[in-house]
């Protein structure tokens, strides 16, 4: 997995019933865009260091 700044991460919900959630990702903290990244969820605004899964999708943000 590789993101950058301005990136958005899309997390799965696990259980049934769980919605999917989106994050905008702040801070790329491994080398060359992999995780963990610094994230802020675009719901609440909590702020989070993770490190996705395979329930966990980048979309990368367009160029311009």
């Amino acid at each position: 997995m590789h993101a950058t700044v301005g990136d958005t991460l899309l997390v799965h919900g696990r259980v049934v019933g769980q919605h999917d959630r989106t994050a905008e990702v702040i801070e790329v903290l491994g080398p060359d865009g992999t995780p963990p990244y610094r994230v802020r969820f675009t719901d609440d605004g909590h702020e989070a260091l993770m490190s996705p899964g395979p329930d966990s999708v980048v979309r990368h943000k367009e160029p311009g």
